[in-house]
């Protein structure tokens, strides 16, 4: 009876894993409708747009595929079309490029700042000597005068 049960409940798991395996269609156009954001949605990707012209989109792409296109060919068509918004990320060229130099410059930048700065914080400061530090040295005829003074003026000895 167990066995049986076993059986029955391992079919099921496998049914219900195939079932939900959401296996990706092969080839570029399922990639490409992915990478790209919606031009009638702002800020979405092409297959998270509700409007029926982003599936309209989505079904040419699949279509260009079909026939034959190549992926390149049909990416330049839609950013000519549609220009560089339909785009995830800038075109690392023109004012694209400031996109990948404006971060990397910042960050080298501050990175350098922090290292001057706790190169200061950490490096031993110079001692320095008495002259410099604002006090006069004492004469030694008036030290040893002081310490006759004091060991005459201390009523326990």
């Amino acid at each position: 009876m167990r066995a049986s049960r076993r059986a029955g409940l391992l079919a099921g798991v496998l049914l219900l894993a195939g079932a939900c395996g959401g296996e990706k269609p092969a080839g570029w156009a399922y990639d490409l409708t992915h990478e790209l954001m919606s031009p009638f949605c702002p800020g979405r990707t092409l297959p998270d747009c509700p409007s029926p012209q982003a599936a309209e989109l989505q079904q040419w792409i699949r279509e260009q595929e079909r026939i034959g296109r190549s992926r390149g060919d049909v990416e330049a068509e839609l950013v000519t079309q549609f220009g560089d918004v339909i785009l995830q990320s800038p075109r690392a060229r023109g004012f694209g490029l400031a996109a990948y130099l404006i971060p990397a410059l910042l960050l080298l930048s501050g990175g350098s700042l922090l290292a001057y700065f706790l190169h200061r914080q950490t490096r031993p400061s110079p001692v320095a000597p008495p002259a410099a530090s604002g006090l006069r040295s004492v004469d030694p005829e008036l030290e040893r005068r002081l310490e006759a003074e004091l060991r005459d003026s201390d009523p326990d000895r």
